[in-house]
């Protein structure tokens, strides 16, 4: 990078700080100390917590990852992962959201609290902070590291990169709360925005010898089957990351746990000042995904008709062809566009693992009398730790052959059982807190075995690369699996009516329950886009 590059950057990535600081300064201030820090006083317009949510999600992981994973598959298979994200938003907006805001919950496990008991609370607590801490923040730090490595050439150890952008994400989570962290969301995604779209505008140029719609017609023109999204074997007859078969089965699975239970995510929604721009934020985000493709995918596809791209492993191609395609002036700039989708993920998941720890263990086990002063100092030390732990363990991923896939997989270990808990939580009464629990036991154990031990000779339509059961299909098996489970013990041992009569009693909901006009509307709207999106690409591959 050179000198004009470097400066840019700092005033780029300083920028956010100050606007971030400003805007935050004049938000209304809750006078409840573990609100204000931990849900933004619940004063979130419609756009931050659109812009917060689809920062949160966006970050290098998914920019690495999913091109990495689009590159490899040769074929456009990986476009399931954004599009069927939309669709689970859409259950977010409608179905989770108003449950959780009705009754003021702080964190979505407090939720099973209400339905089931405090220990089926703690347990699905202790399984989301499990997953912060060996996936997500560790996979934020790695693949941010190896981007900015990667992109811009930097002759700097790994653990040092992964060392500055912990301490410099860990400061907004910890001395900011959820307020900072969610306006910063937003101030950053809107430069994610332009700086991602450009990369494969550009690329598109350069595939085309300096025409944008020669490159296009280059890309639906040659190899045209590397756009196909749906398909279970690719040009090699090697089978892709997401054969169609699983869209039926565990990938819309994996996008309900994610969107419409995981406290990273919903935190951003519970902090909406009311229903209908909790709603609106949901739905907007949930738009955005369809767009998403275009950066998180079509980068690693226009990769494939690149000749002169250099590529030792699947997860340097979105680095490379940055790096190929961006002018010199403008690294600076999109480095530090880089670094806040970064920080942003890093930030957001620090501040929900805080929630979690506070609110969930130290309040309910180690100090029940806590003030909410003391909370609130109690989850900063907590985000130094968990910060410390995760800068430790993000270089040992370097060992891994793909990351996004280590990511679906060891979330699956812990959200097979939470899934199905929320979703009998919502839709049943009589399911008890035992079912629950034992629900829980048995999805870990189904998916463990599928996703490290497995079936072997499965048949072609059930199988992955090397014979044996997709992972997505465990995962439905596994899902399966738990809720039969806890309906069997529901019915043998259902709850009683004193139970369910107490399950059913709500405090007055913290904010405007008024659901938004067009919030249905928007949905259908967006299921048939998302329709013809696969319409469209599938008339074009053939």
């Amino acid at each position: 990078m050179n000198i004009i590059s470097i400066i840019s950057f700092i005033l780029a990535t300083g920028g956010v700080a100050i606007f971030t600081y400003r805007i935050v300064r004049r938000m209304k201030k809750s006078d409840n100390a573990t609100e204000e820090y931990f849900t933004g006083g619940r004063a979130l317009t419609w756009p931050i917590v659109a812009g917060s949510l689809l920062l949160t999600n966006l970050s290098t992981e998914q920019l690495v990852g999913l091109n990495g994973a689009v590159f490899g598959d040769k074929a456009l298979v990986g476009i399931a992962w954004e599009a069927l994200a939309a669709l689970a938003m859409i259950a977010t907006a409608l179905v989770f959201l108003p449950r959780y805001l009705a009754s003021g919950f702080t964190t979505t496990p407090a939720f099973l609290e209400k339905r089931f008991d405090k220990t089926t609370r703690s347990m699905v607590s202790g399984l989301f902070l499990f997953g912060y801490v060996t996936v997500l923040l560790p996979v934020v730090l790695y693949t941010g590291s190896l981007a900015l490595i990667g992109m811009f050439d930097l002759n700097l150890p790994l653990w040092f990169v992964v060392a500055a952008i912990g301490i410099l994400g860990s400061s907004y989570a910890i001395f900011g709360g959820l307020k900072s962290v969610a306006v910063s969301d937003t101030l950053n995604g809107v430069g994610l925005l332009i700086g991602g779209l450009a990369i494969p505008f550009l690329a598109l140029i350069a595939l085309g010898d300096g025409s944008f719609f020669s490159g296009l017609a280059a890309l639906t023109n040659d190899n045209p089957e590397y756009l196909t999204v749906l398909t279970q074997t690719n040009v090699d007859n090697k089978v892709v990351s997401v054969p169609w078969p699983t869209l039926l089965t565990g990938m819309m699975f994996i996008q309900v746990f994610y969107w419409s239970t995981n406290q990273v995510i919903v935190q951003r929604a519970m902090a909406a000042k009311s229903l209908a721009e909790g709603q609106k934020g949901v739905l907007f985000a949930s738009a955005m995904k369809l767009v998403g493709p275009l950066m998180l995918c079509l980068p690693g596809i226009i990769a494939l008709h690149m000749t002169d791209l250099t590529i030792d492993k699947q997860d340097q191609v979105y680095g490379a062809i940055v790096r190929h395609v961006l002018p010199d002036w403008s690294l600076g700039l999109f480095a530090a566009v880089l670094m806040g989708a970064i920080l942003s993920s890093f930030n957001s998941a620090l501040n929900s693992a805080s929630t979690l720890f506070s609110l969930q263990f130290y309040n309910g086990y180690i100090n029940r009398n806590a003030t909410g002063e003391q909370t609130v100092k109690i989850g900063k030390y907590f985000s130094i730790g968990l910060a410390v732990t995760s800068i430790c363990l993000a270089p040992l991923l370097a060992q891994m052959q793909s990351i996004f896939e280590y990511l679906q997989k060891v979330n699956g270990l812990y959200s097979v059982p939470i899934i199905g808990i929320f979703l009998l939580g919502i839709t049943t009464k009589h399911v008890p807190a035992i079912a629950a629990k034992m629900g829980m036991i048995v999805g870990m154990g189904f998916y463990t075995f599928f996703t490290f031990v497995n079936i072997k000779d499965v048949p072609a339509f059930f199988a992955d690369g090397v014979g044996e059961l997709h992972w997505l299909h465990g995962y439905f098996i596994s899902f399966i699996a738990s809720i039969f489970t806890m309906l069997i013990i529901g019915y043998f041992k259902p709850k009683t009516a004193d139970e369910i009569a107490k399950s059913d009693e709500r405090d007055p909901a913290p904010v405007n329950m008024t659901p938004w006009s067009q919030a249905k509307n928007v949905s259908f709207a967006i299921i048939g886009i998302t329709i013809g999106i696969y319409l469209f690409l599938s008339w074009i591959s053939g």
